[in-house]
């Protein structure tokens, strides 16, 4: 399984408001849910426990949250890709306020698969003209198409 697997225009959302970390992982939780039929407070509690053994936020203001879900069907992964309208603290490494977040959720028992999607992104999103793309997007098509061009990429 590959990024470009498990995004779909449904699964992007641009102007995601949200002050805090929480927050947004909160209103995230939620979309997520009215998108998947996944419990949002299942889903909000595996990714806040997650960010409480460390900061998902990679830097260049992006951050890529994760967790396991006891939830999800062993062959299921979903990612989920939302521009925040405006910048938040993340506790990134770089200390920069977060604006893009994928959010990637993949079933309790993978690992390998897990390990391997993360690595994906964390290559897509050194990329600066990626980043600056996905930054520009004003809408949830135009972040779509940039993420999925890039995600095409791998499969080359």
């Amino acid at each position: 399984m590959q990024l470009i697997d498990i995004i779909t225009p449904a699964r992007v959302a641009t102007n995601l408001d949200g002050g805090s970390k929480k927050r947004v992982l909160e209103l995230a939780s939620e979309f997520i849910a009215s998108e998947s039929g996944l419990d949002a407070s299942m889903v909000y509690q595996g990714l806040i426990e997650r960010e409480r053994l460390g900061s998902t936020g990679i830097g260049y203001g992006v951050a890529i949250p994760h967790c396991r879900l006891t939830e999800m069907a062993q062959t299921d992964a979903k990612g989920y890709l939302m521009q925040l309208r405006q910048g938040i603290d993340f506790d990134a490494i770089d200390q920069q306020p977060v604006e893009l977040l994928f959010i990637l959720l993949v079933p309790q028992t993978t690992n390998q698969l897990h390990l391997n999607l993360l690595a994906h992104l964390a290559d897509c999103f050194s990329d600066d003209q990626f980043r600056h793309q996905l930054q520009l997007a004003t809408t949830a098509d135009e972040l779509f198409e940039t993420a999925h061009t890039m995600f095409s990429k791998e499969r080359d």
